[in-house]
């Protein structure tokens, strides 16, 4: 499958790209710099770009199956109009170029109900991560609005943690855990799924331990 993957120089975009690889796919990593991708592969074509480039945007989503984005601000602290702006040029791209599946990573403190994720995102996240809370949920109004056949994936506090495979799925998973985690590399083998898997098609499943 040929996919190109959005904030793809991100510790959770890496791990994206190496599994994509090592899956067979065919993979455009569209990064704003590129020597932050420590990745090389017969199979990998690395795009420089800016989502607020538009024209840039499209002429990466021309031609490709399906697209994945684990794009978020540069700060957790500040809200990033130009990654809400970019999803909007994402979503756009995709409708004008008629690539249907979108698999865009969020976060689990951005649900309205945050029960069944942890204390800490149910009522730390709320105050100390408002920003990027908003910003999610800025880009994740413009997604539902699309006709697109999109995934929103919530995943819970990230982790280095090792690619295990072993992890809880769904759209009501829940953990009575203080601190829930998942490390990056299983949110990807989880999004990464998504490619051919069609249960959680315009659906926002949360993915942790």
């Amino acid at each position: 499958m040929r996919i190109v993957i959005f904030g793809a120089s991100g510790k959770t975009g890496q791990e994206l790209v190496r599994q994509a690889l090592e899956q067979g796919h065919h993979v455009t990593a569209f990064v704003r710099t590129p020597a932050r991708l420590n990745v090389s592969h017969p199979n990998l074509q690395i795009l420089q770009g800016d989502v607020a480039n538009a024209e840039s945007v499209r002429n990466a989503i021309k031609g490709q199956d399906a697209v994945l984005s684990a794009l978020g601000a540069a700060s957790p602290f500040k809200y990033d109009p130009i990654v809400v702006e970019g999803v909007r040029h994402l979503v756009q791209a995709m409708e004008q170029e008629n690539v249907k599946r979108f698999i865009y990573m969020s976060f689990a403190g951005v649900a309205e109900k945050r029960d069944g994720v942890g204390f800490v995102i149910k009522y730390v996240a709320p105050k100390l991560l408002r920003t990027e809370i908003a910003g999610h949920t800025a880009r994740e109004h413009i997604i539902r609005q699309s006709s697109l056949d999109w995934t929103i994936v919530h995943p819970t506090t990230l982790t280095t943690g090792p690619h295990t495979q072993e992890y809880k799925s769904g759209e009501n998973v829940a953990s009575k855990g203080f601190v829930v985690k998942i490390a990056r590399a299983d949110v990807a083998d989880f999004m990464l799924k998504q490619l051919t898997d069609r249960q959680y098609v315009r659906k926002t499943p949360r993915v942790m331990y």
